[in-house]
C-alpha cells in the first residue's frame, strides 16, 4: 500500500509540474501549425526548462524563420529538422530578431524543437515555407 500511495504521489507531482516547466499550465503557449505556417508564442516564462517539439508540415524544402524574442535570462534554442530528420537550422531566439533561412531539406513533416535553459521571459517566432 505504501509503494501504492508513493507511486500515486509522485504520478501527482509529476502531472503538477514545478513550476519550471516551460510546459506547465501557467504557461500556455499560442500556437497555429497550419500546412506551410507556424507560429508560437510564450508569454511570462519564468526559469523555464526543458523542451517542446512539434511535427510541421512543409511542402517545400526551406523556410524562412521570424524571431521576436525578449528573453531576460537564461537560453532558448530553436531546431528545425527536415522530414528525413536532418537538421536544417538551430539558433537562440535570445539576443537575436529578425528572420533567417533554413538550409535546404526535404518537405513532408518537419519537427520544430524550442529548448529552454533557465529561460524568462517571452518566446515568440514564426517559420514559412519558402
Amino acid at each position: 500500500m505504501r509503494r501504492l500511495l508513493a507511486a500515486v504521489a509522485l504520478l501527482g507531482a509529476v502531472a503538477c509540474g514545478s513550476g519550471n516547466n516551460p510546459t506547465n499550465p501557467a504557461y500556455q503557449p499560442e500556437i497555429v501549425n497550419l500546412t506551410d505556417s507556424f507560429s508560437f508564442q510564450l508569454t511570462g516564462v519564468q526559469n523555464g526548462a526543458g523542451s517542446l517539439p512539434y511535427t510541421w508540415q512543409n511542402t517545400g524544402t526551406k523556410a524562412t524563420i521570424d524571431r521576436s524574442s525578449s528573453i531576460s535570462a537564461g537560453t532558448v534554442t530553436l531546431t528545425l529538422k527536415d522530414s528525413a530528420g536532418a537538421t536544417v537550422y538551430t539558433g537562440p531566439l535570445n539576443g537575436v530578431s529578425g528572420s533567417v533561412q533554413t538550409a535546404v531539406g526535404a518537405a513532408g513533416a518537419w519537427t520544430i524543437i524550442v529548448g529552454f535553459s533557465g529561460a524568462t521571459g517571452t518566446i515568440n517566432f514564426r517559420a514559412q515555407k519558402l
